[in-house]
């Protein structure tokens, strides 16, 4: 018998902002390292994170994250834990931060977290530029979503009875 596959530990998702894409119009991302201390790693290995609240600001020069949360791991105590609701710094080249800074800033876009994962090994965050939606364009957004899950379902049933008729003759 065959030893059960494992999955891939060292490229895999973490977590995974699904608001992100309801909430925000996103026009760009960008991939971004992220500098963790003591057991952060471990409880991220464990998805103990929530990034519905984060966003990413730039401050003094330097891209941090906000608002994101990694709960504590179970088997650090006293000196190994940390601080779940800490600002972290996030690694990106210099050029690419000063153009999503000036970017941001003319547009009035926010830089948020829309997923969290592993890359050979590493922790990355992949950041969103985008702009606020309002309710009625969420709504906008909900009805076209749904108009083109009914368009498909359409077409894959025409293409049934298409098939149904071609093997009937």
């Amino acid at each position: 018998m065959a030893p059960a596959k494992r999955p891939d530990d060292r490229n895999r998702t973490i977590a995974v902002n699904k608001a992100a894409h309801r909430e925000f119009d996103i026009t760009d991302t960008m991939e971004c390292g992220l500098v963790l201390h003591g057991s952060e790693v471990k409880s991220l290995r464990e998805a103990k994170v929530r990034l519905n609240d984060a966003f990413a600001r730039v401050v003094r020069g330097e891209l941090w994250l906000v608002g994101l949360h990694i709960g504590p791991y179970v088997m650090a105590q006293g000196f190994g834990s940390h601080e779940p609701e800490r600002q972290r710094k996030l690694l990106v080249h210099r050029a690419e931060r000063e153009r999503w800074q000036s970017i941001a800033d003319q547009q009035h876009l926010t830089m948020v977290p829309l997923r969290l994962y592993l890359k050979d090994g590493r922790v990355k965050v992949e950041l969103g530029l985008g702009r606020g939606r309002k309710d009625y364009d969420k709504r906008q957004v909900i009805a076209k979503r749904d108009a083109d899950l009914d368009k498909r379902k359409a077409l894959a049933a025409a293409m049934r009875h298409n098939a149904a008729a071609r093997a009937s003759r």
